[in-house]
């Protein structure tokens, strides 16, 4: 796979998405910068890294035929990949965070924003793009991020992990399993299921209930008191703890 290595770039995804319209790119090419400087993730939040600490990179998933409505597998796949690539480090408390946060101990390690290509009600390219937070050791007030290095206490090689995560992230997009599959190993490594958890609804809610499972379409199914189940997408609720 190629991958293209930047100094700086607003964005990895935004360098990517220009990229693949200009010349043919060949399926999982890779961008990576040591300094994003706006870098952005999901729902529109942003992801501060600091210069040369972190990766910061987007791959080019081409080759897809993927139905619309099953869209949600690609974070699937891409959070499944990042979980076993993390697995080799024993961090505490690692799990995915819906829709694809990956957390340890807690807190949050990286996140994925994947941008799509559209044809005939199908996804028929991806740009996925990843932010890990690899050496960076001080978040200033952002209580709930954290990293590799910050849980290990070992300083650990960039390019090292890229490759690891990249031959993960291939492995799982080539597979045979079904759909129904990867979500079950998805739903089993999902942060708070099953766990009374507090949420923040679009119209400013506090809610509690209990998280039951992620469905095919990327919903969150919660159990609220009288056994009432509710399903929510990305934008209307928000998991706080």
């Amino acid at each position: 796979m190629r991958i293209i290595k930047l100094n700086a770039t607003h964005s990895t995804n935004d360098y990517l998405k220009t990229l693949i319209k200009e010349v043919t790119c060949e399926d999982f090419t890779t961008v990576v910068t040591n300094n994003q400087t706006k870098g952005k993730g999901q729902m529109g939040n942003s992801w501060h890294s600091q210069v040369g600490l972190n990766l910061t990179f987007s791959v080019f998933k081409s080759n897809l035929c993927l139905p619309l409505e099953h869209q949600f597998l690609l974070n699937i796949l891409t959070s499944l990949a990042l979980y076993k690539s993390l697995k080799k480090y024993q961090l505490k408390g690692l799990a995915v965070k819906w829709p694809n946060d990956i957390l340890a101990d807690n807190k949050k390690i990286a996140g994925v924003l994947i941008e799509n290509v559209i044809r005939n009600e199908n996804i028929v390219s991806s740009v996925i793009g990843i932010g890990l937070n690899v050496n960076q050791t001080e978040f200033g007030d952002l209580i709930k991020a954290s990293s590799i290095k910050a849980q290990t206490g070992i300083h650990y090689n960039l390019d090292e992990i890229l490759n690891d995560v990249l031959i993960h992230l291939k492995q799982f997009f080539e597979a045979s399993n079904s759909n129904e599959y990867w979500r079950e190993e998805y739903n089993s490594i999902l942060y708070r299921k099953e766990k009374p958890s507090t949420f923040l609804t679009a119209e400013g809610l506090h809610i509690v209930g209990i998280i039951k499972q992620v469905l095919n379409s990327g919903e969150l199914e919660v159990l609220f008191e009288d056994n009432e189940l509710k399903h929510f997408q990305f934008k209307e609720i928000k998991l706080l703890y």
